[in-house]
């Protein structure tokens, strides 16, 4: 059994998941690198210092997802922080009146579904007084998309996929919030910004150690943190 605490990064083998595990594993964690691609996984952890493992995880495979969470009862124990972070944009489809219903689903299936799966599959390894941190983003704040003239994201165009995966996401986050409040697992949503990652074309005006910093930081908030929370680098986010 492992006695260090151990991180499961979903993922993890680029961009932000990236550097969330990284940072995580520069803090003395056990990190475990989730991602579907076993040559990705692997370049990832030859890219890694520290105590860093792979895992097999497709967020849309329950079964698979199922068999990862067994292997890590088995070589680890236990989980003390769990950070969802895998995710996709989807493609130009999901504006209204495109007929992307098929990829509207997909984008569900991956940013809503897919934490559900491994939340639920993970939620027997959780510590009492473990973390898990959502990755989210500030375009599924319905207060903004409601804002007269389409609030601060004005020039994205109107998408049922995308932000209102994040939208739905966020209600998760408060519903597995008031689930494991009474055992003091902390679980909070943050957006990190307009990152340059692959899911855009590497085309942000932030890193991604950047917006890792946050992630991490909500990864290891003490007792006294928040819970069913929604920020970014300047505070609370309204929903």
């Amino acid at each position: 059994m492992n006695e260090r605490r151990t991180a499961l990064v979903t993922g993890a083998n680029k961009g932000i998941g990236f550097a969330i595990a990284a940072q995580l594993a520069a803090r003395g964690f056990t990190v475990l690198v989730g991602a579907r691609d076993a040559t990705r996984r692997a370049a990832a952890l030859s890219r890694l210092t520290g105590d860093v493992h792979g895992v097999e995880l497709d967020v849309t495979d329950e079964p698979g997802v199922t068999q990862a969470a067994k292997e890590i009862r088995t070589r680890f124990g236990a989980l003390d922080v769990l950070v969802n972070n895998a995710g996709i944009t989807g493609d130009g489809t999901q504006v209204p009146g495109s007929g992307g219903l098929p990829e509207i689903r997909r984008v569900f299936d991956v940013n809503v579904f897919g934490v559900i799966t491994v939340t639920e599959a993970m939620l027997p390894l959780l510590r009492p007084g473990a973390r898990v941190v959502n990755v989210s983003s500030s375009v599924g704040s319905l207060t903004d998309m409601t804002a007269p003239a389409g609030g601060s994201l004005a020039d994205m165009p109107a998408m049922l996929g995308y932000p209102v995966s994040k939208t739905a996401l966020n209600a998760v986050t408060a519903q597995y919030a008031k689930h494991l409040r009474h055992q003091g697992i902390l679980v909070n949503a943050i957006c990190p910004g307009y990152v340059a990652t692959d899911l855009n074309g590497n085309d942000g005006p932030r890193t991604p150690d950047q917006a890792a910093t946050l992630a991490v930081h909500m990864a290891t908030l003490g007792p006294d943190g928040p819970t069913a929370a929604f920020v970014d680098d300047n505070g609370p986010i309204t929903w």
